[in-house]
């Protein structure tokens, strides 16, 4: 064969070789959806969440077989792809919000109460009721990279207050031994593990600022809660708002406040009271108690709107059918509305313009306009409670 002719034969084999054929059928992809606007509701009762669409304000899909979803809380890939639900029962669950399936599931511990994810979201960390301890898997395929014990003088802990902190670190306090740690993975998977020191009685849960900087563990064990200065080096522990509730009678407690839901408004802090009708003013550089505004019920979460101007209440039994809106720099309350029975949790889209809200014992989500304070629509929902949009995924602690 001439040169010219074997160069043709070659050339054509390459462009055969190269081209699709005819009856190979081509690879799947996932649907091309925008991600900015999307979120997931968890159906507390069926084991399911609801992939939905805040800006259309309707439900995608229905993703199911997620196990024991009674108290399970969600955080998100930097990306907004995936969605990491911490169940109950143990189970971490990776949802790809594109394909609206389940893309990997481990059960990891026996009773779990919430996780998150590195900043660079490559590890993803569950905190554990049982067996304790801390869990830290790969955020691409969910194997385990580190299991790092709870145990104090033998005797082993619930972890609560399980957060991000930049630089590849983890910060969670431990309840029944009262301390506060820090997992760094900053120099690989193979973390050092540091004990910050004692925060008080019996911490329930933990909250960073949006700086990264201070961590504050709330204490269900006494009046005041714990706070970490994770500028300092080495970062230390300072008691703050000891015996806020002096000289009143504490009620019995029916649901937990929850401390991821406080916010900092107008550059001070706002805290759920634990045991008391009343959210608490901190200021946000003294660290001082300022004042109590009186609410309706028991706190469960105080949430700011996005601009900081109004705060957002729901409370505990017997008095969770309402919601109250406080107004930032008067600080009273300026709204009540009663949306139902079970208001469990509430959501502000993107950029604050509408809030969701889960109506668990009458099924339903209903969203407001965060301005007129007028309900703009229901969406129907299988017993909802938590309520997460992606941009979660851009927030420190979230």
């Amino acid at each position: 064969m001439r040169r010219r002719d074997l160069l043709q034969a070659l050339g054509l084999a390459t462009v055969l070789a190269s081209a699709p054929m005819a009856n190979a059928t081509p690879a799947a992809s996932p649907p091309c959806r925008p991600t900015g606007a999307l979120g997931i509701v968890i159906e507390r009762a069926s084991g399911s969440v609801l992939l939905v669409d805040n800006q259309a304000r309707s439900t995608i899909t229905r993703i199911e077989g997620l196990g024991d979803v009674s108290h399970a809380s969600a955080t998100f890939s930097p990306d907004e792809r995936f969605a990491f639900v911490f169940g109950r029962d143990g189970g971490l669950t990776k949802i790809d919000l594109l394909t609206g399936r389940i893309a990997a599931r481990v059960v990891q511990g026996g009773n779990s109460i919430g996780g998150a994810i590195s900043d660079d979201g490559k590890l993803v960390a569950v905190s554990n009721y049982e067996p304790g301890g801390v869990k830290v898997f790969s955020a691409a395929d969910l194997t385990l990279v580190a299991d790092i014990p709870a145990m104090v003088d033998g005797a082993r802990s619930k972890v609560v207050g399980l957060v991000d902190t930049p630089g590849r670190r983890f910060l969670y306090s431990l309840f029944e031994a009262g301390e506060i740690w820090l997992a760094d993975f900053s120099g690989g998977d193979k973390p050092r593990i540091t004990l910050l020191g004692h925060a008080g009685k019996e911490p329930y849960d933990g909250l960073i600022d949006p700086s990264g900087r201070y961590y504050i563990a709330g204490l269900f064990g006494e009046d005041g809660m714990a706070l970490v200065d994770l500028w300092q080096d080495p970062p230390r522990i300072r008691r703050i708002l000891n015996g806020y509730g002096r000289g009143e009678r504490r009620l019995p407690v029916y649901k937990m406040p929850h401390l991821e839901g406080w916010t900092q408004a107008g550059g001070d802090y706002f805290f759920p009271s634990v045991g008391h009708h009343e959210v608490l003013v901190m200021n946000g550089r003294t660290f001082e108690l300022e004042m109590k505004i009186p609410v309706h019920g028991q706190p469960v979460f105080v949430m700011a709107r996005p601009d900081g101007r109004h705060l957002w209440v729901n409370f505990a039994p017997p008095n969770n059918d309402t919601i109250q809106i406080i107004d930032t720099p008067t600080r009273r309350v300026i709204h009540t509305m009663k949306p139902g029975r079970g208001m469990l949790h509430m959501e502000f889209t993107g950029r604050g313009a509408e809030v969701w809200c889960s109506v668990r014992d009458e099924n339903r989500i209903d969203i407001f306009d965060t301005h007129t304070f007028g309900k703009i629509a229901s969406l129907p929902a299988k017993a909802p409670s938590g309520i997460f949009f992606t941009p979660r995924a851009h927030r420190i602690g979230l």
